[in-house]
């Protein structure tokens, strides 16, 4: 019975507290992704702002 024993499930809390003591939660990793991404929204679209500013701005005078 030892070979299914995994079957019946055990106890995630107590592997949570020992095995996965250190690691960081996925609910925890994906709240900080977000917030990391919030912070770099503003950044990110005026950069592609730049670059369609600076595209328009070659095909309008050439690369001189």
């Amino acid at each position: 019975m030892g070979l299914l024993s995994w079957l019946g499930g055990g106890n995630d809390r107590q592997l949570a507290d020992s095995q996965y003591s250190g690691r960081e939660s996925a609910t925890d990793r994906a709240a900080r992704k977000r917030r990391i991404d919030h912070r770099t929204k503003g950044a990110r679209r005026a950069a592609a702002a730049g670059d369609r500013w600076e595209q328009k701005d070659r095909r309008k005078f050439g690369d001189a």
